[in-house]
C-alpha cells in the first residue's frame, strides 16, 4: 500500500489498475486540486459561483507563484489536477501550467469557458501541452436553454463546436452540467444530447446559492431525487462515468438502487469505475475538505469552490500543511461532527451531504443537508449534539 504520508515520489512506478491516488488516505492527501487561476471571464452566467468579471484581478497568483503551487501539489502523490476560473483561456500562462504540471506528473483537466476562445486551434495547444482532459459546460440540449443561463449568445454553439473539436483531436471531454429551475424539465433531452456526444464523464452540479447562484433557481429535494433516480438509471446503460458535484447524497440512492438489485445487499463493487484516458474516478466519496481542496485566484485554500471558509493562503502557508492541519479542514472530514439527522444517518459515511449547501443555508458547515428527503432510522439514544433543527 503507497503511504499518504511519503506520497508518490518523482518517478516513482506504481502498481497497474486504478490511479496511485485511489489507496491515498483523505486525511493526508485530497484525491482532486482544484485551482481558480482567474475570475475573468467573457460570460456572465447566472448561477456562477465565481460572479466571473470581464478583466483579471491583479492580485492573481503569478506564474511563478502557480509553479510553485503545482509543486506543492505534487507533494500529495498524483491528485487529479484541475485549472478552473472563471475562464483558464484568459491567462496567456495557461499552457505553462498545462505543461509544468504534466511534466511534474500530475492529471492534468481544464474547465474552459465556451467562447469564441476555443478555437479548434486552442484545443489542439492544450492537448500538445499535456492536457488529458476537456471538462466543458453544457446546461441544456438547446441554444435557447444554454445561453439563457450563459447570458452570452452563441455560447451553445462556441460549447458544441468545441467539444466537436476536441473528439477530432481525440482529447477526451468531461460535460459539465448545472441543474437549476431554468433546466429541470430538459434533463431527459440533455441526457440524449449527452449521449450522443462521446464523452468519457458527465458531472452533473446541484446548485450550491453563493455568487450570483440563487436558492430560488434550486430544485426541490424530490426534484433531487428525481434527478438522482435517472442518472442511476442512465449509469447502467451509458457507455461514459457518471457523477454529481455539490449532491454526495446520491451516492446514498446509488447503495439503494444497488441493495434493490442485489436482493438486499451491496453485492461485490470493483474500486471504481475508470474511463479510458487515465483521469479515474475517486474509488470512495469525495467531499469538502475531504478528498477535495480548491484554491482561489488570490491564493485563498477552500474545502471546495462553493464553500467560502478559508483555511490560509499559499502566499503564507503551504497548501500540504492547510489540507492536513487545519481545525477547519480536520473538522469537515470528521463526520462525528455532523449536525442533525446527518449526524446519525446510516449513510454518514458515503454521503455527508453537501457542506457548502448547509453553510449556504444555515451558516453552519457542519448542519443536516437541506435538500436530501430520506429520513434515517433514528436512534433510540442520541449524542446531544444530533438533536434539534440541524444546529
Amino acid at each position: 500500500m503507497i503511504s499518504a504520508e511519503r506520497g508518490i515520489q518523482p518517478g516513482e512506478r506504481t502498481r497497474p489498475g486504478p490511479p496511485a491516488m485511489a489507496w491515498i488516505d483523505f486525511h493526508a492527501s485530497p484525491f482532486l486540486v482544484i485551482w481558480e487561476v482567474t475570475q475573468a471571464c467573457d460570460l456572465a452566467c447566472v448561477h456562477c459561483r465565481a460572479k466571473a468579471q470581464s478583466f483579471r484581478d491583479p492580485r492573481e497568483l503569478t506564474t511563478v507563484e502557480g509553479f510553485r503551487l503545482i509543486d506543492q501539489i505534487r507533494e500529495f502523490g498524483q491528485p487529479l489536477f484541475v485549472l478552473t476560473g472563471g475562464d483558464p483561456m484568459k491567462r496567456p500562462d495557461i499552457f505553462d501550467f498545462i505543461a509544468y504540471g504534466t511534466q511534474r506528473g500530475l492529471r492534468m483537466a481544464m474547465t474552459p469557458s465556451g467562447t469564441a476562445l476555443m478555437t479548434r486551434e486552442a484545443v489542439a495547444r492544450l492537448k500538445a501541452h499535456g492536457l488529458a482532459r476537456l471538462a466543458i459546460s453544457l446546461d441544456g440540449s438547446s441554444a435557447d436553454i444554454h445561453d439563457t443561463f450563459r447570458r452570452v449568445p452563441g455560447s451553445y454553439t462556441w460549447t458544441t463546436r468545441c467539444v466537436e473539436y476536441a473528439r477530432q483531436l481525440d482529447l477526451p471531454v468531461q460535460i459539465n452540467t448545472t441543474m437549476t429551475r431554468h433546466n429541470f424539465d430538459d434533463f431527459d433531452a440533455m441526457a440524449a444530447l449527452v449521449e450522443r456526444l462521446g464523452i468519457v464523464l458527465w458531472s452533473v452540479f446541484f446548485l450550491v446559492p453563493v455568487g450570483r447562484g440563487r436558492k430560488e433557481d434550486e430544485l426541490t429535494p424530490q426534484e433531487y431525487e428525481i434527478i438522482f433516480n435517472k442518472l442511476y438509471d442512465l449509469s447502467r446503460v451509458v457507455p461514459f462515468d457518471i457523477k454529481t458535484t455539490a449532491a454526495p447524497h446520491y451516492r446514498r440512492v446509488v447503495l439503494q438502487r444497488r441493495r434493490a438489485e442485489d436482493g438486499g445487499t451491496d453485492g461485490p463493487r470493483p474500486v471504481g469505475f475508470i474511463p479510458g484516458d487515465g483521469i479515474g474516478r475517486a474509488p470512495k466519496g469525495v467531499n469538502e475538505a475531504n478528498g477535495l481542496v480548491f484554491i482561489s485566484h488570490t491564493g485563498e485554500v477552500y474545502p471546495s469552490g462553493f464553500l467560502p471558509l478559508s483555511g490560509g493562503n499559499v502566499r503564507e502557508r503551504s497548501l500540504v500543511d492547510i489540507y492536513r492541519n487545519t481545525k477547519l479542514f480536520q473538522l469537515l472530514r470528521d463526520s462525528s461532527q455532523l449536525r442533525g439527522k446527518c449526524g446519525y444517518c446510516d449513510f454518514r459515511d458515503v454521503c455527508g451531504g453537501s457542506r457548502a449547501r448547509a453553510y449556504a443555508l444555515t451558516g453552519n458547515p457542519m448542519a443536516s443537508e437541506p435538500y436530501c428527503v430520506y429520513r434515517p432510522p433514528r436512534p433510540k439514544a442520541l449524542p446531544h449534539r444530533a438533536v434539534g433543527s440541524g444546529q
